[in-house]
């Protein structure tokens, strides 16, 4: 599988063996190094877990995970590490507005999709400046 699209990953159910767990309602990112962390998980008993990106694998139609204990309790603690990407959409990148972001499989955020004057276009991610 190529690039994945944040956006559209959030719209797959989180399942085991085809059993569904939850949904993610975020993706939190890692900005300095420009990789996902993981997911933001509502689980159907109402409770938000933190799915790492290492411990699923987001397919067609579903983000599979091996164990229902790879979803962590204490979501919280996580999105206080990572950058929600449902707050860096809508903000200004590269000269345009974040739409959306494309990661790998491995979980490197490779492309960011930004609207510029009506249309969207994809950019490579921001380099961080030497300090």
């Amino acid at each position: 599988m190529g690039s994945l699209s944040a956006a559209g990953s959030l719209l797959l159910p989180v399942r085991l063996r085809g059993i569904q767990l939850g949904r993610p309602i975020d993706l939190l990112l890692d900005l300095d190094h420009w990789n996902v962390l993981g997911f933001v998980v509502l689980c159907g008993d109402e409770s938000r877990r933190f799915l790492p990106l290492a411990a699923s694998q987001v397919v067609d139609d579903a983000i599979a995970v091996g164990s229902a204990l790879m979803l962590l309790e204490d979501a919280g603690f996580y999105e206080e590490r990572g950058v929600s990407f449902r707050r860096l959409l809508g903000t200004q990148v590269g000269g345009g507005i974040v739409r959306d972001a494309w990661f790998t499989s491995g979980g490197a955020v490779a492309e960011l999709e930004v609207e510029v004057d009506g249309g969207r276009l994809r950019i490579p991610v921001p380099t961080r400046q030497a300090a």
